[in-house]
């Protein structure tokens, strides 16, 4: 059994503090900032340039993958770290249209994270071939795949509600229909067991400075199935991603396996940041993170309901359903998540309507829980949210 207050201890959280944003920005991790000054000092500041071979900077991509691979549930050697998730994403898109160049339709669902589509969008125009992007309903996305498309692409875990697409089912109904599947991670890498292998994904990407904990800027994740890298032309085919890429050959040659997939200079500060978070994920039973998961969101979703009736459940009710996250719908949602703040309890807001709360079990416990809910009934029933400090909208909610 993993032993969370071992897990908690291991995270350098403020005083007085409930943090249920971590679905956002995870918090700090002991020893990050002593491994960011060693790499800062003891690495550039003493090595200079020779850190490259003398620190492992250079295979710290691949290195930092291979520790990523286990908790989404990937093979060795098919996952490998930098720049960031709408590059990944790109990438991923790209490669799996090429797989399939007689058909047209890139297939997402409404509630997908807006980014993934701003990019879908935008590649689509770059290449001028007349593919479409289709939206359906989340719950339409099992019925609109057929032969027209060439890929589908979804986020696990939707971002506003922790709402959770069946990975295994839309992937194996893909594959019938002859296309291409690539998952965001976004939400669920660290939030719960996935089994990227077992069901057969064909790209996955997804972030590492929410549930992982890689401190803000850290770089995203992507995946390949083994046996489609060889094939996964790398659309943006930068250097670190070459075969040889000190021979600086005038013609680019894709590295074998997934290395074809790394484009620029890694960022190995901020990566080895995320390398020391990963460093608290060892002995942490994925299976006890989902239960204890569960049992937290369960706690939080009955005693908001029952103290706070004017909320609206907006994630589903059904536990498998979701992800690690809850969300309630209030007009002055915004308000309301800004007096919280302030009395500190630390979620998020998504518009219009949104109060978001992550539940993290590796320093989340039934206290914070309670606590929480403490917070934002006194908030609803002080009606704090119309003082007008907590209003006025910042740049990031």
């Amino acid at each position: 059994m993993t032993d969370f207050a071992v897990t908690r201890a291991r995270f350098r959280l403020p005083p007085g503090i409930v943090y249920l944003d971590g679905n956002s920005l995870g918090p700090l991790p002991a020893g990050a900032a002593e491994r960011a000054r060693q790499v800062i000092e003891a690495e550039w500041g003493a090595m200079l340039i020779g850190a490259w071979n003398r620190a492992g900077w250079m295979e710290q991509p691949r290195r930092v993958g291979e520790r990523i691979a286990p908790l989404i549930g990937a093979a060795p050697g098919s996952v490998v770290v930098g720049d960031t998730l709408s590059v990944k994403i790109y990438q991923a898109l790209a490669s799996a249209l090429e797989m399939r160049p007689g058909r047209r339709t890139v297939l997402s669902d409404s509630g997908n994270f807006p980014t993934d589509l701003y990019i879908a969008d935008g590649l689509l125009a770059s290449l001028g071939r007349g593919h479409a992007l289709k939206l359906v309903a989340p719950e339409a996305v099992e019925q609109a795949i057929d032969e027209t498309v060439a890929a589908i692409m979804l986020t696990h875990v939707d971002y506003r509600t922790g709402r959770m697409h069946d990975m295994e089912r839309l992937t194996a109904r893909a594959h019938a229909a002859g296309a291409v599947v690539i998952w965001d991670l976004a939400h669920s890498a660290g939030a719960m067991p996935l089994d990227l292998a077992g069901c057969r994904a064909d790209f996955a990407a997804g972030c590492t400075y929410k549930y992982l904990n890689g401190g803000p800027g850290a770089p995203a994740f992507i995946y390949v199935r083994p046996d489609l890298i060889e094939q996964a032309r790398p659309a943006l085919s930068g250097w670190m991603g070459h075969a040889a890429p000190f021979a600086f050959d005038r013609a680019y040659d894709p590295a074998p396996g997934i290395e074809r997939m790394r484009v620029g200079t890694p960022p190995v500060i901020q990566m080895s940041v995320l390398e020391t978070a990963l460093e608290i994920w060892e002995g942490v039973d994925l299976v006890d993170l989902r239960r204890r998961s569960v049992e937290l969101t369960e706690l939080f979703i009955a005693e908001v309901e029952k103290r706070c009736p004017r909320l609206e459940l907006a994630s589903p009710r059904e536990a498998g359903k979701r992800g690690s996250q809850v969300s309630f719908r209030f007009d002055e949602g915004y308000a309301v998540m800004q007096a919280l703040i302030a009395r500190g309890v630390v979620g998020d807001f998504r518009a219009p309507d949104i109060m978001r709360f992550g539940f993290a079990p590796l320093y989340i416990g039934e206290d914070d829980v309670l606590a929480a809910v403490e917070a934002l009934a006194a908030v609803l029933a002080e009606r704090a949210f119309e003082r007008p400090e907590y209003r006025r909208r910042a740049a990031v909610t």
